[in-house]
């Protein structure tokens, strides 16, 4: 995916696949991010997504979007949406919506300042 991002003219910082939520919203103050996006493999989507929100709240970033991809079952992508992730990107989902919708979120945000 950040391939593909980068592809459409995003800026994307990796942080590896064993970054905590802090260490993410960390960088994100750090960086001005303008979406922090989190692919979920391991099917602990919900514990790791409600871990972001808490640190993006701790970090004052409330205003950047979070993102959640990776192996999320139908059934909790509304749960995800109403703890507070702002988009959900469950496998399967096409590149091009995923990049389309993310670039959508951060030019909100550039809107807004």
């Amino acid at each position: 995916m950040s391939f593909a991002l980068r592809d459409a003219g995003c800026e994307v910082i990796y942080l590896g696949l064993r970054s905590t939520p802090a260490e993410m919203m960390t960088v994100a103050m750090d960086e001005d991010v303008d979406v922090v996006g989190a692919s979920i493999l391991s099917g602990a989507h919900l514990p790791i997504a409600g871990d972001l929100i808490a640190e993006r709240s701790r970090h004052r970033l409330e205003h950047v979007p979070l993102v959640v991809g990776g192996i999320v079952p139908p059934r909790d992508v509304e749960r995800l949406l109403k703890i507070g992730v702002d988009d959900v990107f469950p496998a399967g989902t096409a590149i091009v919506d995923v990049v389309k919708r993310i670039t959508a979120l951060a030019d909100s945000r550039q809107e807004r300042l």
